[in-house]
C-alpha cells in the first residue's frame, strides 16, 4: 500500500490542496452572505449555480481536454478558479455570487476530470481499487480540514477568500511538476432517463434524490449554521461533520453492500439519514445532538451514491455501464441544482429548521421508493452483482466509468478463483 500511494503522492497532495480551497470557499459564501444579509433563497440560487456549472464543467471538460491536453486545461481552470475565489469580497451581490459560484463550479468539474485521468493513468489493475479509495479518502480529508483553517480567520474579511485562493493556486504546483502525460480520455455519451429508467428505476430516481440530498448538506448547510445564530467555529464543526460520517460509513455499508439485498441497505440507510434529520430538527439548536444529526445524515450520503451506482450496475450488461454512468452523474446533477433551491424557498418561508425538513423529506423518499422496488422486482443473486463502488457524489464522469470498470475486473476475478 505504501509503494502505491508513493506513486500518486503529489497528484493526492495536490488533491487535498485543492479540496482546502474549495472546502473553505463552499461554507465562507454561508457566512459572508449571512453577514451580508443575503436571504436563504438569494444563497440557495448561490448554491445551485455551483452545481449547475459542475454539471456543465463535466460535460465540456473531455471535448476541451481533447483539443488542447490536460496541462492547458487544468492550469487555465486553475487560474479561472483562483481567481474567482478571490473576487468573491470584491462585489457582494447576490446575483455577482451566482455567476462567480457558476465559474467555481465548472473549473472545479474540469480540474476533477483532468486529475481523475491522471490518477487512473497511474494505477494498473491491482492497484486501481487501493488508488481510488486514497484519492477519496483525500477528498473527504481535505473538505474536513477547510473548516479547521475557516476559524483562523474572520469571514467579514477577504483574508479567507485570500487563503483559499492560494491553496487553490498552489495545489497545482505538486500535480503539474510531477505528473506524465496522460492519453486522451474519452467519457461516453450518457445513456438516455428513459433507458436508464428502464434499466433501473431505483438507481435512476435514488441518484436524482441523492443529488439533492447532497447539494442540501454541501451547500446549504452553513446558511443553516449561520441562520440559527451557531457561532462560526460551531458551522465550521457541523460542515465538518457532514462529511465526516462518510469516512466511518462507508466501510460497513460498502462491505454489507456485497453480502445483501442492497435494495434492504439503500431503505436502511435512508431511514438513519431520515432518523438523523428528526434529531437535527427537535435538536432546538443544542450544539451535540445537531452535530450528531450532522454526522450520520452525511455519513450515509456518500455510501447511498455508491449503492445506488452499484446497484444499478448489477442490472447492466458491462458495455452499458459506461454510458449508463455519464446518465447517473448527469441525473445527480440535475437533482443537486434542485435540492439547494428547494430548502432555500422552505427555510425562507419556514423558517432556518427547515432545512432538516426537507433533508429528511429526502431520505423519506428513497426510503419509501426502495420499499416499493423490494415488491415490484426479484434482488438479483449474490453472483450476479458486481463488487461495491467506492466513489463520492463529486467523482466525474470519468472516475464513475473507471471504477465501474474496475468493479466488474474484480468481480470476475472473484468468481473465477470461486470456480
Amino acid at each position: 500500500m505504501v509503494q502505491v500511494l508513493y506513486s500518486v503522492w503529489a497528484l493526492l497532495l495536490g488533491v487535498v490542496l485543492i479540496m482546502l480551497g474549495n472546502g473553505m470557499h463552499s461554507t465562507l459564501i454561508g457566512l459572508r452572505g449571512d453577514l451580508e444579509g443575503f436571504s436563504a433563497a438569494s444563497l440557495a440560487i448561490i448554491a445551485s449555480g455551483y452545481f449547475a456549472g459542475f454539471l456543465s464543467g463535466a460535460r465540456l471538460a473531455p471535448v476541451m481536454i481533447r483539443r488542447v491536453g490536460h496541462v492547458r486545461v487544468f492550469a487555465a481552470l486553475g487560474s479561472f478558479m483562483s481567481a474567482g475565489l478571490i473576487a468573491f469580497p470584491l462585489v457582494t451581490e447576490p446575483w455577482v455570487w451566482t455567476l462567480l459560484r457558476l465559474l467555481v463550479g465548472f473549473c472545479m468539474s474540469g480540474i476533477y476530470v483532468a486529475s481523475e485521468s491522471w490518477l487512473n493513468n497511474a494505477a494498473t489493475n491491482e492497484t486501481r481499487g487501493k488508488i481510488l479509495s486514497a484519492y477519496m479518502i483525500a477528498q473527504t480529508l481535505g473538505i474536513i480540514g477547510a473548516q479547521g483553517l475557516l476559524t483562523l480567520g474572520d469571514a467579514a474579511t477577504s483574508a479567507l477568500f485570500i487563503g483559499a485562493s492560494i491553496l487553490v493556486s498552489v495545489s497545482f504546483a505538486p500535480i503539474l511538476l510531477s505528473v506524465s502525460p496522460a492519453p486522451a480520455i474519452e467519457v461516453a455519451q450518457p445513456m438516455s432517463m428513459r433507458r436508464l429508467f428502464e434499466s433501473s428505476p431505483l438507481g435512476t430516481v435514488g441518484v436524482f434524490v441523492l443529488g439533492a440530498t447532497y447539494a442540501i448538506q454541501s451547500g446549504m448547510g452553513a446558511v443553516f449554521g449561520a441562520q440559527i445564530g451557531l457561532p462560526p467555529a460551531q458551522i465550521a464543526l457541523f460542515v465538518a461533520m457532514l462529511f465526516a460520517g462518510a469516512l466511518f460509513l462507508q466501510y460497513p455499508i460498502g462491505w454489507l453492500s456485497d453480502r445483501m439485498d442492497r435494495r434492504k441497505l439503500i431503505f436502511g440507510a435512508s431511514v438513519i439519514g431520515f432518523l438523523s434529520c428528526a434529531l437535527g430538527w427537535v435538536s432546538g439548536g443544542g450544539t451535540w445532538l445537531l452535530m450528531t444529526a450532522a454526522f450520520f445524515a452525511g455519513g450515509v450520503t456518500a455510501p447511498l451514491y455508491a449503492l445506488l451506482l452499484a446497484y444499478t450496475n448489477d442490472f447492466l450488461s458491462t458495455d452499458e455501464m459506461p454510458a449508463a454512468s455519464g446518465g447517473l452523474v448527469f441525473t445527480f446533477g440535475m437533482g443537486a441544482i434542485a435540492g439547494p433551491l428547494l430548502v432555500g424557498w422552505a427555510m425562507e418561508g419556514i423558517g432556518p429548521f427547515a432545512f432538516w425538513i426537507v433533508l429528511g423529506a429526502t431520505f423519506a423518499i428513497m426510503a419509501l421508493y426502495a420499499l416499493y422496488r423490494m415488491t415490484q422486482r426479484a434482488a438479483p443473486s449474490a453472483d450476479e452483482t458486481e463488487t461495491y463502488l467506492g466513489v463520492l457524489p463529486t467523482a466525474s464522469p470519468y472516475t464513475v466509468e473507471a471504477a465501474g470498470a474496475w468493479a466488474v475486473e474484480q468481480t470476475e476475478a472473484e468468481k473465477e478463483d470461486g470456480a
